[in-house]
């Protein structure tokens, strides 16, 4: 797995996360568009949600949560979804996704009819951050720092990302708040009609950035370990103001780091500071292979 340059394509979510098939059996290809390390665990998650899209006649997802079970290679995927009970409301549904044989994911989705009547409110301020558009981009704020060309995941050139939160030499950096907060705009298209495909785009938010949460807390050259995820679950809150909303802003918390798990938790917001999803994922830390000898 190597790393991509700043001028290397851009993945479309789409696209990348399209499923066919039908009758619960459905195939998907993984792109190498979305690696960090391997799929990126929210792209993993968002096929899963596709697959459950296609298979309900519901209108939207209402939450996902889903384990993480091996790592998958960009090649084509399965997807088995079955219901698991289904109202006049909603329905709760079920997607395995394999590749060769091997389990690669298990999740559970609900999916909810559309325009539905309930309670309304919203308690859910959105930390202070001023527009995106006024707030230096990740390749900008390099560039001032004196910086080349970046080397970097493919995941990453996927995203217009404007950080908050801002550390000049990452792996210098002294331990902080395990915090990340950051705008983010998916590239090439910021934002999609199809609630099944612009969900996608809240799973990977509430998924990738708890690590980067967790690592800020300690100081660069301090960590021996890497954390990768073993679920992920995420609560779809307003898709309809979602899917007219390019710019998310991300928080990304890892309140505790104990007995070899790290925990997080992560909103995303719009420009509006309507609340779009929440969630959290446990993950288990393991020695880094790559991490400098103490």
């Amino acid at each position: 797995m190597h790393p991509a340059v700043d001028n290397a394509p851009v993945g479309d979510l789409a696209l990348d996360t399209a499923v066919t098939g039908g009758d619960g059996r459905y195939r998907a290809l993984l792109s190498g568009d979305w690696e960090i390390w391997g799929p990126n665990g929210g792209y993993l998650a968002a096929v899963a949600l596709r697959a459950a899209g296609a298979h309900t006649s519901l209108g939207v997802p209402a939450s996902y949560l889903g384990h993480f079970l091996d790592v998958a290679a960009f090649a084509p995927v399965d997807l088995e979804v079955r219901t698991v009970r289904r109202s006049r409301r909603a329905e709760s549904l079920r997607v395995s996704m394999t590749q060769e044989g091997r389990v690669v994911l298990e999740a559970l989705v609900w999916a909810v009819a559309e325009g539905l009547d309930g309670l309304e409110h919203a308690d859910a301020p959105a930390p202070p951050a001023p527009a995106p558009a006024t707030v230096p981009s990740v390749d900008d704020r390099l560039a001032a720092a004196g910086g080349g060309q970046r080397v970097r995941f493919p995941f990453f050139d996927n995203l217009d990302e404007r950080p908050l939160l801002w550390v000049d030499d990452w792996d210098r950096r002294p331990a902080a708040e395990p915090l990340h907060r950051s705008w983010y705009r998916f590239l090439p298209t910021g934002a999609f009609d199809d609630p099944w495909v612009d969900a996608g785009r809240l799973l990977i938010a509430v998924d990738t950035f708890q690590w980067p949460a967790a690592a800020r807390g300690h100081a660069g050259g301090a960590l021996r370990h890497v954390a990768p995820s073993l679920d992920l679950a995420c609560r779809f809150h307003r898709l309809d103001v979602a899917r007219r909303a390019e710019w998310l802003l991300v928080e990304a918390r890892s309140p505790v780091a104990a007995g070899g798990l790290v925990g997080g938790v992560a909103s995303v917001w719009d420009e509006s500071a309507t609340l779009l999803a929440s969630g959290g994922q446990q993950m288990l830390a393991r020695p880094d292979p790559g991490a400098p000898a103490a």
